[in-house]
């Protein structure tokens, strides 16, 4: 048999395994050069692999011929070493490092690749742009930080599988190639080569399918799946993202609930080692508005919103008394303690809440004396001013901002002025989970672009029975069984109890404007299918890369993710997407258009 390249060498031991219980011992260490050191004709190499360091000792007087070899090693070499362990000596050695009481005396070399010199240094707190480092990939994932992220996504999918296998589900795979759907971001689109002008489409979510799953009795359902969307990225987006999709027969709300509640505390005890406590706490939608201005409501702080339209509807300073006449609203947040803010700093809070589309911020400033400081303090009565101290609990020291305007602008605007000052002000503590649902949501907001009403989550989510005399007249008013589960003030997961009734899914096409023909020819096949005999189910779906950056207390979830795409989606890597060639153009029947074209 012919011999291979690593000889008679064959790796007996990882380089984060040896400790000085091995003291003595010879092994067999394989991996990279970290890097190396002479010291007075003695070579130190820190070799690694994805488990860690260990050092390496090529000494002279060990073995000459094997030092000799070792003259010519540069970071990143990929070697395989024959050694002794010994302790290291006294002084030198590294209480950081898990080898850090031991070193390898080598007998024996071999190199099996030599390396250029990389683009940057290979060390966690890397000197260089993302731009680089995705470039490069390879390399950077040879880092640490970023392998022990992607081993940490091994232990969570391996979590999320051992649990929902113990509790009855199915892994069940859906297809990758299926219909375009009217509804969700924009889909990526296939063109099928057999059937001419027509196209397939990568799934956004499996949704029907596991809907579908449901009728035909497979009971429970999961599936940690690839989903894709054509959309705007951001440090948490990706045109292509893996979630944890699961779903369930006979249920309603508090089942699926309580599944994943499960799901999530196993997840956390297997990745961190940190007990959560279930239930989570619930709030309505409505409740979460209107006490902290957004649906995903960071609760690891105070600030809540204060609503004061019916204390200035009739007061002298026009502007709040105008628009609460005219169906907006006024709200206030108190930044307590926070008086000392400058001038500079509250007119950068303003210009803060105006991407939200504020058109303006009031403040006041309550003085040690309790006196007001503000340009609006003089438009208020004693009776008002009182209420106002009363519910904004106002005091000494302390700065109240408001808005008025609309209640989406008024509340998105605050909202996030609240999470902005929960981080200026270090209000946040970051070692904490704070958990909580937030249920009942309107079922349909109204397009004003495409001038109907359009789902808020999905046009198969189940409506409140109390609510369902308002659908075909006043579908806004309608709330729906919907459930998202939030960590942190991020949303992380998000489910519903789904319509199961083809009477009640037909109504819900028609109050969402689309015309019967219409959804019977993108939808007809689950009319029919909901026509066979459907159980009542429900179920949820995880952002499983948006889960592991907060497991792993990153910003961005390109750090999860093995080959992630730019916020331009692409990959730098690989220089994808890339052109396609005139055969096979023509093969699809496509024909690119040059936009530059005059």
């Amino acid at each position: 048999m012919t011999a291979d390249i690593l000889g008679t060498l064959r790796r007996s031991h990882h380089c984060q395994e040896l400790t000085a219980k091995a003291i003595g011992q010879e092994v067999v260490l394989m991996g990279w050069v970290q890097r190396r050191r002479d010291h007075g004709g003695v070579i130190f190499v820190d070799l690694r692999d994805r488990e860690g360091l260990t050092q390496v000792v090529f000494n002279p007087a060990v073995s000459p011929e094997v030092h000799d070899k070792a003259q010519v090693l540069r970071n990143e070499f990929v070697i395989a070493v024959r050694g002794k362990v010994d302790h290291r000596p006294e002084g030198m050695t590294n209480p950081q490092l898990f080898t850090g009481e031991i070193e390898v005396l080598v007998t024996e070399l071999k190199i099996l690749n030599a390396a250029q010199t990389p683009p940057f240094m290979i060390e966690d707190q890397v000197d260089a742009s993302e731009t680089i480092r995705l470039k490069h990939r390879h390399l950077d994932l040879r880092r640490s930080a970023l392998q022990k992220n992607l081993i940490l996504r091994h232990k969570a999918t391996a979590s999320i599988r051992s649990f929902l296998n113990a509790s009855g589900f199915l892994d069940i795979e859906t297809p990758v190639l299926t219909r375009s759907t009217p509804e969700g971001a924009r889909d990526y689109l296939v063109p099928s080569r057999v059937n001419p002008g027509n196209f397939f489409a990568l799934p956004q979510s499996p949704q029907i399918f596991k809907q579908l799953l449901m009728i035909a009795g497979f009971d429970r359902y999961y599936q940690i799946v690839k989903c894709f969307r054509d959309e705007d990225l951001r440090a948490d987006r990706q045109p292509e993202f893996t979630q944890v999709d699961i779903e369930m027969s006979f249920v309603g709300e508090e089942d699926v609930m309580a599944i994943s509640e499960g799901l999530i505390t196993a997840l956390f005890k297997d990745t961190l080692g940190v007990d959560l406590t279930p239930p989570f706490e619930r709030l309505t939608y409505a409740e979460a508005i209107q006490r902290f201005g957004l649906d995903k409501p960071d609760l690891r702080f105070g600030l809540e919103l204060k609503e004061i339209s019916d204390i200035v509807a009739q007061s002298d300073f026009k502007v709040f008394a105008n628009v609460v006449k005219n169906d907006g609203i006024v709200k206030a947040l108190n930044a307590k303690g926070c008086s000392h803010f400058s001038r500079k700093e509250i007119d950068d809070l303003t210009e803060y809440v105006a991407v939200y589309r504020a058109k303006g911020m009031a403040w006041i400033k309550v003085k040690e004396d309790g006196t007001w400081q503000s340009p609006i303090a003089k438009f208020f009565s004693d009776a008002e001013k009182r209420a106002l101290a009363e519910r904004l609990d106002m005091a000494p020291g302390d700065i109240i901002f408001f808005v008025a305007d609309q209640p989406k602008i008024v509340n998105e605007s605050l909202g996030h002025l609240r999470n902005h000052l929960g981080r200026k002000l270090k209000l946040i503590d970051n070692q904490a989970f704070r958990f909580v649902w937030i249920t009942h949501f309107p079922m349909m907001e109204y397009d004003e672009n495409e001038k109907r009403y359009e789902a808020l989550h999905h046009p198969f989510t189940a409506p409140l029975d109390e609510d369902l005399q308002d659908l075909a007249t006043q579908p806004d008013k309608v709330r729906s069984r919907a459930y998202d589960m939030v960590l942190n003030g991020t949303e992380i997961g998000g489910g519903s109890i789904r319509i199961h009734q083809p009477e009640m899914q037909q109504a819900v096409f028609k109050a969402l404007g689309l015309p019967e023909a219409e959804y019977q020819e993108k939808f007809g096949f689950l009319l029919s299918a909901l026509e066979s005999g459907a159980p009542p189910h429900g179920g949820i779906a995880f952002g499983l890369d948006r889960i592991l950056s907060m497991l792993c207390g990153s910003e961005s979830i390109r750090d999860v993710i093995a080959f992630p795409k730019t916020q331009r989606a692409a990959c730098l890597l690989t220089n994808a997407p890339s052109e396609a060639g005139k055969a096979q153009l023509d093969e699809l029947h496509l024909r690119v258009r040059q936009l530059n074209a005059t």
